[in-house]
């Protein structure tokens, strides 16, 4: 599996720190066993964030924060 380039995934992501924060939360709720993963056994969580983020499976939403 081949890693995207930070250009493929900034196409997906306007900033390289939302992009940093999403490819960790996905990666921490892969390890955690949350959600399953459909690549092989062995591929690191923070590989198969960015390459779902790479094939638009993942998305930034940006809420009102509150107060």
């Amino acid at each position: 599996m081949d890693r995207p380039s930070i250009d493929e995934l900034l196409r997906q992501i306007d900033s390289k720190y939302a992009l940093a924060v999403l490819a960790a939360k996905r990666a921490r709720m892969l390890t955690q066993g949350q959600f399953e993963s459909l690549y092989p056994k062995g591929t690191k969580p923070v590989t198969v964030a960015l390459e779902e983020i790479a094939q638009g499976k993942l998305k930034m939403e940006w809420g009102k924060r509150k107060t």
